[in-house]
């Protein structure tokens, strides 16, 4: 992913200031002291005692001809900056996908088969689309539409939803609801709830809840007195431990197959995703 101009900008900014510092560092010739306070120097004398460790002297020291040249040709080729940059976040983004690939294949069967996630879309596609998602996140809220006319347009691809409340008691009122209608009443009851729950704009409580499963011919008191069941507590339990071991922190997150997709994402975007994973 590409940094926008600003923040390319400013990190660009920050390593000159950086490669400069050391220029001036070197070409100040440690002549003139500087006041060090009390706990900075009991800092630098443990490091100092520490085997393997450098004095700050020692790993700041350049030439001063040299920091005079790196000087020169840093203020005469400002771009090399933004080529260092460009080459830092293309390490930095490979790193990741390395790091997002182990995640995925140590967490594979609580991701992809845990038994409990609603299955949607085709059950049989070639291809598995999971969402981490909230009811009162607005992002997710957003993402809903995009998902849905991805799955029309491809027709091969399973989705997984992981009730991942993380805004507050309402969103934990949600999903515990979502939970026990599939529970009670099934897959296509879940998908009905769901639909309306994310689509809906307002405060979500009992008597909201209440009204829903009854619009849907469900018997609102034995939903809602199922709610605090301990086995939605041990779902929302499980989606919570595999977000922090998957180093989710935000709604929504998407992974297909080997692929982590953070945060909001339109449909073309998912379709080109699933286009690449079937080359």
């Amino acid at each position: 992913m590409t940094l926008p101009v600003t923040d390319t900008a400013l990190i660009a900014t920050c390593m000159a200031a950086a490669a400069l510092g050391v220029v001036v560092l070197s070409g100040a010739g440690g002549s003139a002291p500087v006041d060090i306070p009390a706990d900075e120097q009991t800092v630098q004398e443990t490091t100092q005692d520490t085997p393997g460790a450098q004095p700050l002297s020692d790993t700041v020291a350049v030439d001063a001809e040299f920091g005079e040249k790196v000087r020169s040709y840093l203020l005469q080729n400002p771009e090399v900056i933004f080529e260092a940059v460009a080459e830092y976040e293309m390490r930095n983004t490979a790193s990741q996908a390395d790091m997002d690939l182990a995640l995925i294949d140590a967490n594979y069967d609580k991701i992809f088969n845990d038994g409990y996630s609603w299955v949607g879309g085709n059950p049989d596609g070639d291809l598995t689309l999971v969402e981490f998602m909230d009811y009162q996140c607005g992002f997710c809220k957003r993402a809903y539409p995009e998902v849905t006319s991805f799955l029309e347009q491809d027709g091969n691809v399973r989705l997984i939803i992981k009730e991942f409340p993380i805004l507050g008691p309402e969103s934990e009122l949600a999903s515990r609801f979502a939970i026990a209608v599939k529970q009670l009443a099934g897959d296509d009851a879940y998908g009905e709830v769901h639909s309306a729950l994310i689509q809906y704009e307002g405060r979500y409580t009992p008597e909201l809840l209440t009204s829903l499963a009854e619009d849907m011919g469900l018997d609102g008191n034995d939903v809602l007195a199922m709610l605090d069941d301990d086995s939605i507590t041990e779902i929302l339990s499980e989606n919570r431990m595999l977000a922090q071991r998957l180093q989710i922190s935000g709604t929504p997150s998407f992974i297909m197959e080997t692929e982590f997709l953070r945060g909001f994402v339109p449909a073309d975007t998912l379709a080109m995703v699933a286009e690449t994973l079937r080359d």
